[in-house]
């Protein structure tokens, strides 16, 4: 019966208007079918202009409507949206360094004061090796044994430089890190292009490239034969600074005498700073290979004390003991001093001196005002990133000026 209802035809023409206005609500929810036999509203986006209404199905309005929301991203939304991903990829590389980097200084406790313990504990068991051989062999073969363990130990450590890779990835953070607030500036000042993506693209790749993740394989040289600047840019500097047209009035905030000024600031830059960095680099480089050397072959030469020790007298037990007792002191030297950081230390900060040098000469190098980056504002960055106030940068370059570019003063304060 309820279905018969149902599909009867009712004709509410015959019913008075009236009642039928009075009574709408109460009709139309007697009406109301359940809601299994209810019909989803679909909801189809306005059809484009020309096409016949009357002969598109429901598959091809859907089809219109994912086409025409892609269409829109690509238009409108796609710099953002590849923006926004690279930003992503760019947290995702922060915490990767900050979790890896942790675990690499975790590495060079550990490491230390086991190999310290380790040939500390060998060293005595030498010292108690007497003349007899029967009393003695288990503490001959214990410190022989531990003094080898030692030396594959160091010449692990020394190879890989714990606090040097600690020092690597508290740098690729501070980098990446700065990476991520440009981003995230462009973003929030809506100037976002084509170019600013791949420039971000670029310093990405030029970052992993520069402290790369893998331990083997893509591991920095740690003893390289020369010093040489850290470079964590692309080797074409990104032109995406500020693409502003050139005014009459200011030309972009240059002039001849912030040209000189620029020359002369870069000139101390390169006499002073990256000379003295250079300089201290190269000796904390020899310091550590000679470090890196001693430690092994002292626990080398107090193994074969050790296997050596009660035949021939009480000399070898000795060698081992003062052997291992100095190894212990040269490893604390070199790993628990952090000789291999503060190379590194020295190595980005001589980088960082050649990225401010390069970004000077770009806009220098280029002929067309509007293609620099604002004047004032590379000023400003400079004098900044050198610790100083606008007017300590314009009185140290009119100083090095009137020197001849003799002056003893660095270009920094901060380093």
């Amino acid at each position: 019966m309820a279905m018969a209802s149902l599909q009867a035809p009712i004709k509410l023409s015959s019913y008075p208007d009236s009642l039928f206005s009075s009574k709408k609500p109460q009709i139309l929810s007697a009406l109301r079918a359940p809601g299994y036999l209810r019909k989803p509203l679909i909801v189809v986006p306005k059809l484009p202009i020309g096409l016949d209404q009357k002969k598109v199905s429901i598959d091809e309005l859907n089809k219109i409507a994912r086409i025409t929301h892609v269409t829109k991203d690509k238009k409108g939304d796609s710099v953002l949206i590849k923006l926004y991903t690279i930003l992503e990829v760019v947290s995702d590389r922060i915490e990767m360094h900050q979790n890896i980097k942790e675990q690499r200084e975790n590495w060079n406790s550990l490491l230390l004061n086991s190999v310290n313990m380790i040939t500390l504990t060998a060293a005595t068991m030498a010292g108690l090796v007497g003349p007899e051989m029967g009393s003695s062999l288990g503490l001959k073969i214990s410190s022989t044994l531990l003094f080898a363990a030692a030396t594959g130990i160091l010449l692990i450590m020394n190879k890989i430089q714990p606090s040097q890779l600690v020092e690597e990835q508290r740098n690729a953070v501070r980098l990446f890190k700065q990476l991520e607030t440009k981003i995230q500036t462009t973003l929030a000042l809506q100037i976002a292009t084509e170019k600013e993506v791949e420039d971000a693209m670029e310093e990405v790749i030029a970052l992993d490239r520069a402290f790369p993740l893998p331990l083997l394989g893509a591991m920095l040289e740690k003893f390289p034969h020369k010093f040489k600047p850290a470079t964590w840019w692309p080797s074409k500097m990104p032109s995406s600074r500020q693409k502003l047209t050139p005014r009459s009035k200011n030309k972009n905030g240059w002039s001849e005498e912030l040209e000189e000024e620029m020359r002369e600031i870069v000139g101390a830059i390169k006499r002073k700073d990256m000379e003295d960095y250079v300089r201290l680099g190269n000796k904390a480089l020899k310091l550590n290979k000679t470090l890196a050397i001693l430690g092994p072959l002292l626990t080398g030469i107090a193994a074969v004390g050790s296997g050596l020790s009660g035949h021939g007298g009480p000399w070898a037990g000795v060698l081992a003991a003062v052997a291992g007792s100095m190894a212990s002191i040269v490893n604390t030297i070199e790993h628990g001093g952090q000789v291999g950081m503060v190379f590194e230390m020295y190595r980005n900060c001589a980088g960082f001196f050649s990225l401010l040098e390069e970004i000077v000469e770009s806009n220098l190098e280029e002929s067309e005002l509007g293609k620099r980056e604002d004047g004032e504002l590379l000023e400003m960055k400079m004098a900044l990133h050198l610790g100083r106030s606008l007017s300590e940068l314009r009185d140290f370059a009119d100083k090095s000026r009137r020197d001849g570019g003799n002056a003893n003063e660095f270009a920094s304060k901060l380093f």
